[in-house]
């Protein structure tokens, strides 16, 4: 059976012909490949677009070898597309095996230190040739271990379209698993998303590939790419993170953990860098922390959330399953995968206690940026008492604006509002419908 990713197919079909190269990312193993070879094709074809318009390349297959050289896959292309009245669609596999190539047509000795890099030719340059053809529609997908999202900013600026790929959202593991939602949902909390995880029946062998997956491949394109002496710290750094996600922290604090996991000193700046390569390689999201009232960043803190809840688990051998910190993980995930820019929030407060006023902080967890709007979402596994749902809305009550504000519980509860506007919801309906779309006003 095969699991249907309509999201991602309009995306594609949304941006083709936009005068851009389609880059489609994401953690390695999430069906970027499938999606673009199989489904977006089939989805092209299905419309009428002929067979023969597709030229296919995927540099990870043997056969298909010499094309890591851009110079030979440049040719290759434009004899195959050379009818200027005809439309082609240009789908190159794993772009990031492409090679870097010395250009025999410069002389070495008239270039400047600082500009040897240009000596090379690279795919980089090969795809902004083909996008100034006007009959190519050119689509290259790319994984961590060399083409990532800040390389893609740094050289294709405004000439590139990102489409970010995640692995399947709990709609879509629904829609293929067939289970009753309530088991979908235990199942999609302990095994996430990865799509041959969610395809293996065996739920050993699905710890095995998820622990596999993180020890073999991902560790691996770090390790390689970053080239890191001794991966020991990124260790200690992963587990502290998995541990702790939905929690605020900064590169001091892990350093710290890291330290007492190591049984030596980190420095702030290692934690730093290897931060940025976990995000970099896609198995971790940082978000920020906004202050509601003060409409400012904090930069000392913010939250890291694992990009899929099966990796997470499996890193900590299934043994944490706090299902708090796992909803709050599972609903960030959804609103970046629905195109969300999402921060977590804080307000302030001044209370009286014992005629002493004190200020201090609470958290939502998270604001969703909607222009000049903002949806407050607080994650919460019930409200079953006066006092839990006082706990939980406190910061709600306390923005100081009228902006939409959600409590999504636990459950498959129907949507509800309360007598002070704030919205409840059940996070299996939550995860199933954007109720954030819905107009401000309109019948929910």
């Amino acid at each position: 059976m095969v699991i249907n990713r309509s999201h991602y197919i309009d995306l594609l079909m949304h941006k083709r012909w936009n005068g851009k190269v389609k880059i489609i990312t994401g953690i390695r193993r999430c069906g970027k490949s499938f999606l673009l070879n199989t489904l977006y094709k089939q989805a092209l074809i299905d419309e009428g677009v002929p067979k023969d318009s597709f030229v296919e390349i995927a540099l990870d297959r043997k056969s298909d070898l010499k094309f890591r050289n851009p110079n030979v896959l440049y040719d290759y292309i434009k004899e195959l597309t050379k009818d200027p009245n005809k439309k082609y669609y240009v789908m190159i596999d794993e772009i990031q095996l492409s090679l870097k190539v010395k250009n025999k047509e410069l002389d070495e000795s008239m270039v400047a230190e600082e500009d040897r890099d240009l000596l090379y030719t690279t795919f980089y340059d090969v795809l902004n040739d083909l996008m100034a053809c006007r009959n190519l529609d050119v689509y290259v997908t790319g994984s961590n271990s060399k083409m990532l999202s800040k390389d893609i900013v740094t050289n294709f600026r405004d000439r590139g379209s990102e489409i970010r790929v995640a692995p399947l959202s709990f709609d879509e593991f629904l829609s293929y698993s067939k289970l009753d939602k309530a088991d979908a949902l235990e199942q999609y909390l302990t095994y996430g998303g990865m799509p041959l995880a969610v395809l293996e029946t065996d739920e050993k062998e699905k710890q095995k590939y998820l622990q596999d997956l993180f020890t073999n491949v991902y560790m691996k394109d770090i390790v390689e790419r970053y080239h890191l002496k001794n991966d020991a710290v990124m260790n200690a750094l992963i587990d502290a993170l998995c541990s702790s996600v939905g929690s605020l922290t900064n590169p001091h604090k892990l350093a710290n953990t890291a330290a007492t996991l190591l049984d030596k000193n980190t420095s702030d700046h290692t934690i730093k860098s290897y931060l940025d390569y976990l995000e970099d390689s896609f198995l971790f999201s940082a978000a920020k922390r906004y202050d509601v009232k003060g409409r400012k960043y904090f930069d000392s803190l913010q939250k890291y959330y694992a990009v899929d809840l099966g990796l997470r688990n499996a890193r900590l051998n299934f043994r944490q399953q706090e299902r708090s910190h796992l909803m709050e993980n599972m609903l960030y995930n959804e609103l970046i995968h629905r195109g969300y820019r999402v921060d977590v929030g804080v307000v302030e407060v001044q209370r009286m206690n014992n005629g002493i006023r004190n200020k201090g902080q609470y958290d939502i967890d998270f604001v969703v940026n909607l222009g000049n709007e903002k949806v407050y979402i607080q994650s919460a596994l019930n409200v079953s008492s006066p006092e839990k749902k006082a706990q939980e809305t406190f910061s709600l009550h306390n923005t100081g604006d009228f902006f939409r504000k959600i409590v999504v519980l636990d459950g498959n509860q129907k949507l509800w509002t309360d007598e002070d506007g704030v919205i409840y919801v059940g996070v299996i309906p939550f995860l199933l419908n954007d109720y954030i779309a819905y107009i401000e006003g309109s019948n929910l």
